[in-house]
């Protein structure tokens, strides 16, 4: 080894951990505040509609308000979380705009009880906050890339209250096959950084138990494995009537307005036919779905109400309703075959999760961090046979796969 050669490395190396470090600092405090705001902003709006029923048959009015906004802050036609990861993988431009106009608009969607999370606008957010302080601290566009994944994991760990699983979400979920290690650090130190403030400011994040966990044998290992194959075939078909949904809304309803005010209607009437349980992000059926209390039918009308919503404009992010999707998909499971169900549903969240977003390092961590570790063989089984078998889609189309899901090759395609 020749010392003097690997100097001027080493050095360099101590340069980028002090540089990054610092300013991690700086974007876990930022992201930590404004995730805060932004999660409390959501959290009292749920409660608002909890409370006042009469919030769902004001949903016209919210989604043109919606519109409004986006209007003003020139923002109609945003791609969401696509416009984020394009940020990264191409040279997409985000404006400053775009934080404010999602914060305000995912807050008016939950307040008459849109199908909608809140993860995906954190990303959002996060993202925004990362390209804003790369361009006052004036760095180049590869550092500004690793300020926005460090942006998009301080805001998800702020908001989710998950570190672990936001520190490698950002990294992951650019490129499947391809982590971005050089925003290792940063993505760590903000997703912490982010979640702890949160944390000391009353934002908790969530937390499930899991009633009972069999020693790890074949059977019930066999039983996970064909729990995380429907968990494939369901994350599948989700993401095909996301995007089918807001391409038919797209195609026959030209105009924003008369697109969201058909989507409040359409919500409204399966909210009465149907209920309210499937109103909101969907805690609510996650918490039943670990009692293993939901209908059979509940995953299906929550695809539906969350598809009719978000295609038709509202906004707040797939990421909370897929985990009731999957909750509730694997209580189902569980209560049909007599096992589980209360594991079947945490596997169930996590082979959903892995499916639709491609990333299952992040869903290991997720699962470790929401349901402990005493699942961890069950976890690990569920999120790599469904990332296996789910195919080249995701809920975002700006996804990149690098290489194959199974085999050791360069495709380079982006996501159904």
């Amino acid at each position: 080894m020749n010392t003097r050669e690997d100097l001027p490395g080493i050095v360099g190396n101590g340069v980028y951990f002090v540089r990054w470090t610092l300013i991690s600092l700086l974007m876990g405090t930022v992201c930590g505040l404004v995730g805060t705001a932004f999660g409390f902003g959501v959290a009292y709006s749920q409660q608002f509609f909890r409370e006042n029923p009469f919030m769902l048959f004001l949903m016209p009015v919210s989604g043109i308000l919606i519109v409004l906004v986006h209007k003003a802050l020139d923002q109609v036609g945003n791609k969401g979380t696509n416009l984020i990861l394009e940020s990264i993988s191409s040279t997409e431009q985000i404006r400053f705009s775009t934080l404010p106009c999602i914060f305000i608009s995912t807050i008016l969607s939950h307040l008459t009880g849109a199908s909608a999370g809140k993860e995906g606008a954190a990303l959002q957010i996060g993202g925004c906050i990362g390209n804003t302080l790369g361009g006052l601290f004036h760095m180049d566009e590869r550092d500004k890339k690793v300020a926005i994944m460090s942006g998009m994991s301080g805001c998800f760990g702020a908001i989710f209250g998950t570190p672990l699983a936001a520190s490698m979400f950002g990294m992951e979920v650019i490129s499947v096959g391809v982590a971005y290690y050089a925003a290792l650090v940063p993505c760590v130190f903000s997703a912490f950084i982010g979640s702890f403030i949160s944390s000391r400011l009353g934002l908790h994040g969530e937390a499930f138990t899991i009633l009972h966990v069999p020693e790890f044998s074949l059977k019930p290992a066999a039983l996970i494995v064909l729990l995380a194959l429907l968990g494939a075939f369901v994350s599948v078909c989700f993401c095909i009537l996301l995007h089918e949904v807001q391409k038919l809304y797209k195609a026959k309803l030209q105009n924003v307005y008369a697109r969201i005010l058909t989507a409040s209607a359409l919500f409204i009437g399966l909210s009465l036919v149907f209920g309210r349980e499937y109103c909101g992000a969907g805690f609510n059926l996650v918490e039943a779905a670990m009692e293993g209390n939901v209908p059979y039918e509940a995953f299906l009308l929550k695809m539906l109400f969350t598809a009719v919503a978000l295609g038709g404009g509202f906004k707040g992010g797939e990421i909370v309703p897929t985990l009731a999707v999957g909750a509730s998909m694997g209580a189902a499971f569980g209560n049909l075959l007599g096992f589980e169900p209360s594991l079947c549903a945490a596997c169930g969240m996590l082979a959903l999760f892995a499916g639709v977003t491609n990333c299952p390092v992040a869903t290991i961590f997720m699962g470790f961090e929401l349901f402990g570790f005493e699942g961890m063989k069950y976890f690990a089984l569920a999120v790599s046979v469904s990332f296996a078998l789910s195919g080249y889609y995701g809920l975002y189309s700006s996804q990149k796969f690098t290489y194959s899901k199974t085999r050791t090759e360069f495709i380079n395609r982006k996501a159904h």
